[in-house]
């Protein structure tokens, strides 16, 4: 039982149905955001009877079981960043999409945990609040800045459908 976020990290690390299929609990644990109950709730589901004939079904009519989405980026890896305000020119979730393709954690909150707080115009509570605690508070410019490609390291754009490309 995984959501729709946790699906598409499987399929981006994995590659392929049969990748994930041969995981291992430790392999899908060492990916960020799962605990070894959800990695082991998933390799149980491959163990079941009849997952591997749904999966064969599946395939068989025409369901994509490779993934061929865009790799996530780097810019961002590990980094929590809240958004803000009004930002000149994305919206609040294209900036926060742009987050999660670059390797970090968009946050609605913001937290001793919060690497950085985007913020546009009439920005509220949150940026006091990140003041306070003292994260840095960046502008989209900035933020363009961090996400831009750049030698050794990959930038992600966007996410494509998992299912059926």
């Amino acid at each position: 039982n995984i959501g729709d976020k946790a699906a598409a990290l499987l399929a981006e690390h994995f590659g392929s149905m049969d990748a994930l299929r041969n995981a291992a609990a430790e392999d899908i644990s060492s990916i960020d955001g799962f605990g070894g109950v959800m990695a082991q709730s998933v390799v149980e589901f491959f163990a079941k009877d009849g997952t591997a004939d749904l999966l064969h079904r599946l395939a068989d009519a025409g369901v994509n079981m490779q993934w061929h989405g865009e790799k996530k980026g780097t810019a961002l890896a590990g980094m929590t960043i809240v958004v803000t305000g009004t930002l000149p020119t994305l919206s609040r979730q294209e900036a926060e999409a742009m987050i999660v393709q670059n390797g970090g954690k968009a946050s609605g909150s913001v937290s001793k945990k919060t690497a950085y707080v985007l913020a546009g115009a009439a920005a509220g509570s949150k940026l006091t609040k990140a003041q306070t605690l003292g994260i840095p508070v960046i502008d989209e410019a900035e933020f363009l800045r961090m996400v831009a490609p750049r030698p050794g390291r990959t930038a992600g754009t966007g996410r494509r459908n998992l299912i059926n490309q």
